[in-house]
């Protein structure tokens, strides 16, 4: 096997152990960035073994059984951490496991954990990105639209934080959960979004190991608060945005925008599924929040058998409703993309050029500013602006794209 092999290898265990590895040693070790530092040094390690021996017959326990060792190592060679050497040697032990608590899955639990309300919330969400969900740093910048500077300072800050206030990593009771819930669903939500439109250019423009996972453990939350209307409607965003994703691309690896996909290929089930969620939603006679605004409007795209049969007016009033919640930029873009179908590309490039001074770092500003612009005619601005797009744009799926629209214009 070659070493290129044994990467991939390597990386498709880091995707399905790295949680359950972190998770162990935290529990065990009390110490974040002990767990961190030791499934880093296994799963380095495992790079270099691997090559010369080969993939074992189970790398989930061999990484395990490597990254306790570090851990342990690591705790003796820290004269002050007497107690924590004590409780490593309990490693060797026969003790019962730990009672699961409220939440049975693993990685929910440590989701959980990590999303403690004395951190801030964009602090909590990016950690829990890193520490659990095993996005890189690059994609977690990419997400908060920031330099992965910045965001390498903030998640360094949260770990001093959780040590400085001595922030326990335990299991949380069903009393903690609502409390932690809404960090939870915003790292839920930007895993499925990583997922649903890859940004790092050396991986598969969708990624439906992160989709799928991401609705497994909404559905998990689901069952364990079933009354929380944020749950269910990012359940059902999800299971809406989720049922488009074999129509999303071309064979030729190019993106297939929501106007031009075979409708035909959707998946019938999980629209369904969606569509009761948002109408169970909606007879609650409860106000919506975020996902809830987010799943309606998905809701209404994916009832139109063809996109001329969209309505129109419908999403643009629940976008108004989400400005008011969600005052962001990226809300406002999409406002403004939906409100070009009723007002005309004229109006909504105004609307968009007003959130330059935010946008400028993110390409699907400039993709939106040059599809108006080439509905306006304005070819040459336009195809500035799609060169601006494809310059940021990590997504090969979505480059390419944008590539054959600038080629098409005049």
């Amino acid at each position: 096997m070659s070493v290129i092999d044994v990467r991939e290898a390597v990386t498709q265990a880091h995707r399905e152990e790295w949680a359950r590895v972190v998770a162990a040693l935290t529990r065990r070790f009390g110490d974040l960035d002990i767990a961190e530092e030791a499934a880093g040094e296994a799963f380095a390690t495992a790079v270099q073994r691997w090559s010369a021996d080969g993939v074992p017959p189970n790398p989930g326990a061999w990484l395990t059984t490597t990254a306790n060792r570090r851990a342990i190592d690591r705790i003796r060679r820290e004269n002050k951490r007497d107690d924590k050497h004590r409780e490593a040697q309990l490693l060797y032990d026969d003790d019962p496991p730990e009672p699961l608590g409220t939440i049975d899955d693993e990685r929910l639990r440590l989701i959980f954990t990590c999303c403690h309300p004395a951190l801030a919330m964009e602090a909590r969400v990016a950690l829990t990105l890193r520490m659990v969900a095993g996005l890189t740093m690059p994609e977690i910048a990419r997400a908060f639209l920031v330099q992965e500077s910045t965001m390498g300072q903030r998640i360094t800050r949260a770990k001093a934080k959780i040590k400085a206030a001595r922030i326990p990593y335990r299991v949380p009771s069903a009393e903690d959960l609502p409390a932690r819930v809404a960090g939870v669903l915003a790292v839920l939500y930007l895993v499925f979004n990583e997922g649903y439109l890859a940004t790092g250019p050396d991986t598969d423009p969708v990624r439906h190991d992160l989709t799928a996972e991401a609705i497994r453990l909404t559905r998990l939350i689901r069952a364990l608060m079933p009354t929380d209307g944020e749950v269910a409607g990012l359940l059902a965003l999800m299971l809406l945005t989720e049922a488009r994703r074999t129509a999303r691309v071309s064979g030729s690896g190019e993106l297939i925008t929501l106007d031009e996909q075979d409708r035909g290929a959707w998946d019938a089930a999980l629209i369904a599924e969606g569509h009761q969620l948002v109408r169970e939603r909606l007879a609650s006679g409860m106000a919506p929040g975020r996902y809830q605004i987010l799943a309606a409007i998905n809701a209404v795209h994916t009832s139109a058998r063809d996109v001329r049969d969209t309505d129109w007016s419908q999403v643009v009033a629940l976008y108004d409703q989400l400005v008011h919640l969600d005052p962001s930029p990226i809300i406002a873009l999409n406002r403004a993309i939906a409100a070009a179908e009723l007002d005309g590309p004229e109006v909504a490039l105004a609307a968009v050029d007003r959130l330059e001074d935010k946008l400028a770092g993110y390409h699907a500003y400039h993709a939106t500013r040059a599809d108006l612009l080439r509905r306006l005619g304005r070819s040459q601005k336009a195809r500035a602006a799609y060169d601006k797009a494809i310059e940021l744009a990590g997504n090969t799926a979505e480059t390419a794209y944008l590539t054959r629209r600038r080629d098409q214009l005049g």
